[in-house]
């Protein structure tokens, strides 16, 4: 913890910049979003199916810009890029508080939800802690985690109270409003004398020395012709798959099994708290060992999760469930982040990350969709969590298999 401390006092600003932007993708994640779900399907008319097809549309739209707009990170210095992030995100807020057409409109409110938090707001927290450090990368990862912590833990409960107090359209007009006039001028103002911490990047941009020897950076055409990414892919795109379409139907999930929708959200406390020790957990062995090391164990705590999840109705349940799958995400948030770096190197580490965030996005598309397709054909809930608890053993079995696979003999720097 003392390291962490230092580490703090000395890149305070930065962190802070990485804990808002992921703080605030919350609006467009889907454990918040799929708060909101029931109050749109009522006044929509929808059905599960109609809704996660909507959801789905909107969502592959996001994931088909993001290897373009995330790539751009790249290249647009990160204050212009950061603000033109937050403003926008405060724009599809108000666009989803005036959605008033119907599927029309609220597909493609979605979708820019979807882009700007989602997508972009959390390709930035991420990938700015990936490049700028390198001895401290897994503790500053493991930090900037907090903000995607802290978000699962209040903000759907916040958004249930919101959606009680004052409706579903003026909770995410008030979102909007708070974004523009107090999100994006302090992102600005944390950024101040980022030009330094750039320029100091810029005089070294191809080597990496991350948890193993130095190598160059590879391009994102270079990592598409190497074998390991595909097989790394399944096990890598599962949490976004399996934990979306969970979170998008929670309320359901809870119908079924005969908890009120303030326990099951409620409890998104455990799985913020447990992901969030997880990932500070994590850093200090990222920094010593590498994230590599980590990966191949990522999966079999929400594997455990779904199968607790799919036998028991008892209320303590929830808890457990939440527990295990936040172990997950923990390491998921940190190690993976680290993963692509160590493996690939930071010169392109924007283009890299901008098209597993696409991916990831376009496997959460998919999540919600099918688990309510299930649920639409009277599938029972606990066969698709085993279903999804298979998925994520064989996810894990591919990606310790990829990471014994060595680098072919033609990769950069080898």
């Amino acid at each position: 913890m003392r390291s962490y401390v230092h580490f703090l006092l000395a890149n305070k600003r930065f962190i802070a910049f990485g804990f808002v932007l992921a703080l605030t993708s919350s609006f467009g994640q889907t454990y918040f979003i799929g708060v909101f779900g029931p109050s749109l399907q009522r006044e929509f008319s929808l059905s599960h199916t109609a809704w996660s097809s909507i959801y789905l549309v909107g969502t592959l739209a996001s994931a088909f810009l993001l290897p373009w707009s995330g790539k751009l990170i790249d290249r647009v210095d990160l204050r212009r890029y950061a603000l033109a992030v937050t403003l926008l995100l405060a724009t599809a807020c108000a666009f989803m508080a005036s959605a008033v057409v119907g599927v029309v409109t609220l597909t493609v409110a979605i979708f820019f939800l979807r882009q700007t938090g989602q997508g972009l707001a959390s390709h930035v927290a991420v990938t700015t802690m990936a490049r700028y450090y390198d001895e401290h990368r897994g503790r500053a990862i493991a930090v900037v985690t907090i903000g995607f912590g802290a978000g699962e833990a209040m903000l759907p409960v916040a958004g249930v109270f919101l959606i009680g107090a004052i409706g579903w359209r003026w909770s995410y007009g008030g979102i909007a409003v708070l974004m523009a006039i107090v999100v994006a001028p302090l992102v600005m103002w944390l950024l101040r004398g980022h030009e330094e911490r750039h320029r100091a990047h810029l005089a070294a941009p191809l080597l990496d020395s991350g948890a193993g020897s130095p190598r160059r950076s590879w391009t994102r055409a270079q990592v598409l012709r190497d074998a390991r990414f595909y097989l790394l892919l399944p096990g890598l795109l599962a949490p976004a798959l399996i934990i979306t379409a969970l979170f998008f139907h929670h309320l359901t999930i809870a119908d079924a099994k005969g908890w009120s929708h303030g326990w099951i959200t409620g409890n998104y406390v455990v799985f913020a708290a447990a992901s969030t020790a997880t990932a500070l957990g994590c850093g200090p062995i990222i920094d010593r060992v590498g994230g590599a090391r980590l990966v191949p164990f990522m999966l079999l705590p929400l594997a455990a999760g779904l199968g607790v999840l799919a036998g028991f109705d008892h209320l303590l349940t929830v808890s457990a469930y939440f527990l295990l799958c936040g172990v997950s995400i923990g390491i998921a948030h940190t190690a993976v982040a680290a993963l692509w770096a160590e493996l690939y190197g930071v010169g392109h580490i924007g283009a890299i990350r901008s098209l597993v965030s696409a991916l990831s996005v376009f496997a959460s598309a998919l999540g919600p969709i099918t688990m309510g397709a299930l649920m639409d054909a009277d599938v029972q809930i606990g066969s698709a969590l085993l279903l999804l608890a298979g998925y994520a053993m064989v996810g894990a079995l591919l990606i310790a298999l990829a990471l014994r696979i060595p680098a072919a003999n033609d990769a950069p720097g080898e």
